[in-house]
């Protein structure tokens, strides 16, 4: 009973620790989260529309990845927008690059990152950017004259934040975005609470450590199903941080891991059919090796 009363005690130790430097994040991340989708959600979509009249050609792809960026909406929100987007005549090359970016970062999982230091926030804005860019160019390159997407009968979402008192209305999408990040948040604290207990700091840094491309591929892979919420993943991804995992394989993971979270792909799955996911998967998959790969022989 002893050790067993010795183990808990550590481990609420670290769990607070850990809780104190991370929650701030995590809390303004909800709060100027739900700021953006309530005041400025629409503001940011028709920007987006406005972009369709401008005789721009692919210089339009870098606001397309911009504006997803700055989208609040997950990727089931995201789907329908472009669907109407397209609709009106919207380019396939700025809708990919428009989605790209959206499933890999929004304003509430910018906040978050800043907790993982300037560096690795730094390099997750710049190589989430660039991976909506050549999603862009790809589509324009090979699918240039053909449809890359096939939206079907998807319709505009209906928009919940209705309530005519401004305050009530950002305190009910204020509460949907807690319960919706809060478990994931809470799960990952005590994922790295039990690593940075139970795990070998030799060991991590050895597999994830800078000179090894195995460790990028590897971080690349667990990505795919480890991921479920951009906050539940930042105290993990700061604990292994801590024990050695290069910012290569961080930047590895955190491209793979949205852009391969279990909802986004059946989101997308759903308009691009089997060979584009396909293909869609093969692109995530070879941009976060080679980004790491470039980010650890430059950092």
């Amino acid at each position: 009973m002893d050790i067993i009363r010795r183990e808990f005690i550590y481990l609420w130790f670290y769990f607070t620790v850990l809780l104190e430097q991370i929650f701030p994040y995590w809390l303004l991340g909800m709060l100027l989260g739900s700021a953006v989708s309530v005041f400025l959600k629409k503001g940011i979509h028709q920007l987006f529309d406005k972009l369709k009249n401008k005789k721009i050609g692919l210089l339009g792809i870098l606001p397309a990845c911009l504006l997803g960026i700055a989208s609040p909406l997950c990727m089931y929100g995201t789907i329908p927008i472009a669907a109407a987007f397209s609709e009106k005549g919207m380019r396939d090359d700025w809708l990919a690059a428009f989605m790209v970016s959206s499933i890999l970062l929004n304003p509430q999982l910018i906040l978050y990152s800043t907790a993982l230091g300037t560096a690795v926030f730094f390099v997750r804005m710049i190589t989430c950017l660039f991976c909506g860019v050549f999603a862009g160019l790809f589509v324009f390159v090979f699918y240039r004259g053909k449809k890359f997407f096939s939206f079907g009968a998807f319709g505009v979402p209906g928009n919940r934040d209705t309530d005519p008192n401004l305050l009530i209305r950002y305190l009910k999408n204020l509460w949907r975005n807690v319960k919706a990040t809060g478990v994931y948040f809470l799960a990952g604290m005590i994922l790295a609470v039990l690593f940075q207990r139970y795990v070998p700091t030799d060991a991590f840094a050895g597999i994830f450590a800078k000179e090894k491309g195995f460790g990028v591929l590897l971080a690349a892979s667990i990505g795919v199903p480890l991921y479920a919420c951009g906050g539940g993943t930042i105290p993990l991804l700061q604990e292994w941080l801590w024990s050695g995992m290069s910012v290569g394989s961080a930047a590895a993971f955190m491209i793979t891991g949205p852009a391969t979270k279990i909802t986004n792909l059946g989101a997308l799955k759903s308009v691009l059919g089997i060979k584009r996911f396909m293909i869609y998967l093969l692109y995530i998959m070879v941009f976060a090796f080679v980004s790491g790969i470039f980010i650890n022989r430059l950092l």
